[in-house]
């Protein structure tokens, strides 16, 4: 068929030149040469020696959770054990007066002091001491930002009816942001183990700045 073509469309069913020829990359198969195999007797030595190296397993992830657990488990049961036995309220330096006459300041200003506490809290009776308490061991923790103070505080009243009249007068000015909370356990009762102390409420640290004003109170009860 190709052969009745006119010239011009001849010229495009011409095959095209044969390839180049170049020497193969690899050798022919009758030409290879591979390791000489042998057997396993001289790597019987090597493990013994394996052998004598003790196995150390890698920890999974389920393992790991019942590790935590488990020392989780044991830290309580180590704190009901030996944490009454060496909770000493009335030898600490820090607690100072009489719980019935303290009251809790919690969410304070970073910015605040003594001297804001004590303007605040000065009308309603003489204060015996104010006790903002510090981070004293900030140094240990270089990745952390110092604040400072750790955000709470505690009033001592010389009177236990200026306390408890204090909690009644501070509604009208933070409204909402007063609470109560039960026994001042610390050192207010002698039968209260420190595991089921409610020393300090557990509110999350604020991720931001509250003004001196909007504090929270919490009123110390019989």
């Amino acid at each position: 068929m190709t052969d009745r073509l006119p010239p011009n469309l001849l010229a495009l069913f011409t095959p095209r030149p044969p390839l180049r020829w170049v020497p193969p990359c690899d050798k022919a198969p009758e030409q290879r040469k591979t390791a000489t195999i042998s057997g396993v007797a001289d790597f019987l030595p090597v493990m013994e020696e394996y052998k004598e190296i003790p196995y150390q397993p890698t920890e999974s992830w389920l393992e790991a959770r019942d590790r935590k657990q488990r020392e989780k488990k044991e830290a309580a049961e180590k704190l009901l054990t030996e944490g009454p036995l060496n909770y000493k309220p009335n030898e600490d330096p820090n607690i100072r007066g009489d719980a019935f006459k303290t009251l809790i300041v919690a969410r304070l200003d970073y910015n605040a002091d003594e001297k804001d506490l004590e303007r605040e809290f000065g009308r309603f009776g003489p204060i015996e001491r104010i006790r903002i308490v510090r981070d004293t061991h900030a140094h240990e923790k270089p990745n952390k930002k110092p604040k400072p103070h750790r955000g709470y505080a505690f009033v001592v009243y010389e009177r236990e009816k200026d306390m408890r009249g204090n909690a009644a007068q501070i509604q009208t000015i933070i409204h909402h942001y007063v609470r109560r909370a039960p026994v001042f356990r610390r050192h207010g009762a002698q039968e209260c183990l420190p595991r089921n102390n409610i020393s300090l409420p557990s509110f999350p640290s604020p991720s931001f700045l509250l003004p001196s004003k909007v504090i929270f109170l919490f009123m110390v009860r019989r």
